[in-house]
């Protein structure tokens, strides 16, 4: 057992930070359901009744397209074989089985739903973006620190720029302008391809 763990943890894949980020062929597209978790840990949300009353959210077109508990088949929501077909991926031999559940519908429907959680929370399930919006007067630290707590730092400078640009298109003096500001960075960062690709 004491060789398996090594050999995982010191593996250069596990380890290198820098090459992960560099190569085209490393990371994988993470699960919608993954992608809600984590925007969930990363801002303390709570449901203050405990019921989180999320509802089923395999909706394709209003929702994640994907739900805890409810896999079409007991081996998961996609096939472990699975390449995009015609893809640069499926060229070279590659499999992305998140691919699978990944299409132009499910992406507009998990940014909407997003947009629903992020902006007023679903029923009494709500984000506490307190830390976030004392520093939402400065776009550049606000961003920064969405980035670090979603995407470990992994958004690309270009993404960081476009993302504090429309942060800064809504003034400070407007009202509720300290949310709608974390509102529009956080959003944002969970619809980037640098976040929805995990390295």
């Amino acid at each position: 057992m004491k060789a398996v763990i090594r050999a995982i943890l010191l593996d250069p894949e596990a380890r290198d930070d820098v090459a992960a980020r560099s190569t085209a062929s490393a990371g994988r597209l993470r699960d919608p359901v993954q992608r809600v978790i984590n925007w969930a840990r990363a801002f303390g949300v709570s449901s203050a009744s405990d019921q989180w009353a999320i509802g089923d959210t395999s909706n394709t077109a209003l929702r994640l397209g994907q739900s805890i508990g409810r896999a079409p088949s007991v081996f998961g929501f996609m096939r472990p074989g699975y390449s995009p077909g015609g893809s640069p991926m499926a060229e070279v031999g590659m499999v992305a089985p998140e691919m699978q559940i990944a299409n132009e519908q499910t992406n507009i429907g998990y940014i909407n739903f997003m947009q629903s959680l992020v902006g007023g929370g679903v029923g009494d399930v709500r984000g506490d973006y307190s830390s976030a919006m004392a520093i939402a007067h400065d776009s550049q630290k606000l961003v920064d620190e969405v980035n670090l707590v979603l995407a470990a730092g992994q958004l690309r400078p270009a993404t960081v720029a476009a993302i504090c640009n429309a942060v800064d298109s809504l003034p400070m003096s407007g009202n509720n302008a300290a949310l709608n500001r974390t509102g529009i960075a956080v959003l944002l960062t969970l619809a980037s391809p640098d976040y929805l690709v995990l390295k």
